[in-house]
């Protein structure tokens, strides 16, 4: 606050004021909710709030069963009735954060007149004050008149960076005034806009935003993702239905080493094809780690995967019965190969533990302890018949042996892969808001602390020897040893004048 600011205040002081007793409950709690303090303490407990949302797991996060049954039974009854488990769709988080931004817009309006203030600076202001100021000082001028020295003066201003300056005359006096950064004086109220932006995003993905996964197959289309939602006593799935269709095109690993599993210690890297159709329009789309998919404000990235092994495509060995012609054969998945005379052999499905029967699709077959490849080959007008291909632990079996359509198959090689890849989706409408709200706070805060509002006066008056007396005075509202070094270089620089 200025030496003149503080002057008025303390003139206001003098004046008769209500008891605190006699204001109405009103007036209370309308100075209570727009104080800073009142806002510094939601701004704490809301940091607070999100502080537990970051330290205990969220229900829609993958993996919270595992994480809810790790907690003990007091931890999972306390947990659930303060809704820790779900902070950010609370009450009581939602009633912080509203009373907050109530805070914020009050506060701004409380403020805003005395700011407005500033605009409007009074110039002609009284010779004491100006002696009082931090920055201060005084030179004795030779000229002849008021008006060529002002002048002067005005110029030294500009020149020195205060480029807003302004003349007055008042008791013989002629006053000078020069300043600079008047807006950085608003720059709360960019701050609040920010802040407020930055709530209005969270909101929005809070209140609209949904999450959830959906498991993708080669070959599958779906326009389903599922969210689990958590209850006390239960935990449920939810299905949810997006506005167009996805079909999975194709599944990829990239492995550490191919002879190795394919779980998350030997993976270098998942990725996931897939097609939208969206209407008469289709997009093709691609994720991978740390490259997701954005889509209509839905976003795809890459989660987990089944622990079930599969293979992108196969080799193998085609060796035509009674010691024929070999081939070596790359069949990918789903996909068929035509053989010189015309055969046909298609593939039809992988299994990592080959057992006779039923496949067992809940074991965790990621090592490939026993690979087996199932093939349909047609010959040229006839029908399509059942072929195996082993690796070498089955190549012995009878059933290895027996040649089908004229030939017998090994299984030589294959692309490892699991069955599925399951995509984390999320439609975030208040990413950009957030986005924009940080970015405004960012340029605020350098704008607040890297530049200042400053101002200079210098009051003329004429001497009984004919010369002319200045003296100067100034302030601003932060940085003041930049300020000081600035204000002594233009007093010096009027003093060549």
């Amino acid at each position: 606050m200025s030496a003149l600011e503080e002057t008025i205040t303390e003139k206001s002081v003098n004046l008769p004021v209500k008891a605190a007793s006699g204001k109405s409950y009103l007036s209370r709690f309308l100075k209570l909710i727009c104080s800073v303090r009142f806002g510094i303490v939601l701004l704490v407990s809301l940091a607070l709030a999100c502080l537990v949302g970051m330290l205990v797991m969220q229900e829609n996060v993958d993996g919270f069963g595992n994480y809810y049954s790790s907690l003990t039974p007091a931890q999972q009854l306390v947990y659930g009735k303060l809704d820790f488990f779900d902070i950010y769709h609370s009450w009581y988080f939602n009633t912080i954060l509203a009373v907050l931004s109530l805070n914020i817009i009050l506060a701004s309006i409380d403020r805003f007149p005395k700011t407005w203030n500033f605009v409007k600076p009074k110039i002609t202001v009284p010779l004491r004050w100006i002696k009082t100021q931090k920055q201060t000082d005084s030179v004795v001028l030779q000229g002849e008149n008021h008006t060529e020295i002002a002048e002067k003066i005005a110029q030294e201003m500009k020149k020195a960076g205060w480029r807003k300056t302004a003349v007055a005359e008042k008791n013989d006096q002629t006053f000078i005034f020069g300043e600079s950064g008047v807006w950085n004086r608003f720059a709360y109220l960019a701050v609040h806009v920010a802040l407020l932006t930055i709530f209005v995003g969270g909101f929005l993905t809070t209140q609209l935003g949904q999450t959830g996964s959906m498991p993708l197959k080669p070959g599958q289309t779906s326009n389903q993702i599922f969210e689990t939602t958590f209850e006390l006593d239960r935990m449920q799935e939810v299905t949810k239905l997006i506005p167009f269709e996805i079909i999975c095109t194709d599944i990829q690993q990239k492995l550490v080493k191919d002879d190795g599993s394919i779980g998350v210690n030997n993976t270098i890297d998942w990725l996931t094809r897939f097609t939208i159709k969206d209407g008469n329009e289709t997009t093709e789309a691609f994720v991978q780690m740390n490259r997701p998919f954005d889509y209509q404000g839905y976003r795809f990235f890459q989660a987990s995967f089944a622990p079930v092994g599969r293979a992108r495509n196969i080799t193998v060995r085609v060796i035509a019965a009674g010691g024929g012609e070999t081939q070596e054969i790359t069949i990918p998945r789903d996909g068929a190969v035509n053989l010189a005379d015309g055969t046909i052999i298609k593939f039809s499905e992988f299994r990592a533990n080959f057992s006779v029967g039923k496949e067992n699709t809940n074991e965790d077959t990621s090592n490939y302890p026993n690979p087996g490849a199932i093939l349909q080959v047609t010959q040229p007008g006839g029908y399509a018949q059942t072929a195996y291909a082993f690796g070498e632990k089955m190549a012995n079996m009878p059933v290895a042996k027996s040649a089908v359509a004229g030939y017998t198959y090994q299984l030589i090689g294959f692309e490892k892969v699991s069955e599925q890849h399951i995509l984390s989706v999320q439609r975030d409408p208040g990413a950009n808001v957030v986005y924009v709200g940080f970015i405004l706070l960012f340029l605020t805060l350098v704008a607040v602390f890297f530049f200042a509002h400053q101002r200079v006066w210098a009051v003329i008056e004429k001497t009984s020897d004919g010369n002319f007396n200045v003296n100067f005075g100034g302030n601003t509202n932060r940085n003041n040893t930049a300020f000081d070094e600035k204000f002594k270089n233009f007093v010096g620089e009027i003093q060549k004048i």
